[in-house]
């Protein structure tokens, strides 16, 4: 079932024109997340659930690990809840809605996995929100790095203190490419 909703999510998105990975870099995604075995993932952006079904796919096929994802918007927010609830994963994900660097100042578990898709300018503070709580090693993977002046400080950040590397694709608009930065934090 989950992959019938995964289908049908990606469709709604390129329909409505909500924003999404697709499955390029939506593979990337889970590639990271099944290398690294996280016990909780959080994820900063939800829109209406397209990432968090692809990360929710892998966990529920370790048969390990949870999902904490944050909307800012409460209809996306709702709508991604009752996607993740048709797909059977609901028992997997904790749905939280506000602003994302704020919202990762009240977790206080141990984070292993940290996946940066909301707004571009907020990476580096929803880094250092959640930084007190990454685990050594996190995995931190960051979309949309193509458009590196709108999060210019967290990329000069990572890059300069932790492994990191960049996987460009090609982007829907001609002649343009997208990346998303893959860093391992190490304290």
């Amino acid at each position: 079932m989950l992959d019938v909703v995964l289908a049908k999510v990606e469709e709604q998105c390129r329909e409505e024109r909500v924003p999404m990975l697709g499955p390029d870099k939506a593979q990337l995604l889970a590639s990271c997340v099944e290398k690294a075995k996280p016990s909780l993932i959080v994820e900063c952006g939800t829109a209406i659930g397209y990432s968090g079904l692809w990360i929710l796919r892998v966990l529920k096929s370790l048969g390990t690990g949870r999902l904490i994802t944050v909307e800012i918007e409460d209809t996306n927010a709702h709508r991604a809840r009752a996607n993740f609830e048709e797909a059977g994963v609901a028992d997997l994900v904790d749905s939280r809605i506000g602003d994302a660097s704020e919202v990762l100042k009240t977790i206080q578990v141990p984070v292993d996995f940290l996946f940066l898709d909301n707004n571009k300018d907020g990476y580096y503070s929803c880094f250092q929100a959640i930084e007190p709580h990454l685990t050594n090693p996190a995995t931190i993977v960051a979309d949309n790095v193509g458009r590196a002046d709108q999060m210019a400080d967290y990329l000069e950040h990572v890059r300069s203190q932790y492994e990191s590397e960049t996987h460009w694709f090609e982007s829907r608009r001609p002649g343009r490419r997208d990346g998303m930065e893959v860093s391992i934090y190490r304290c």
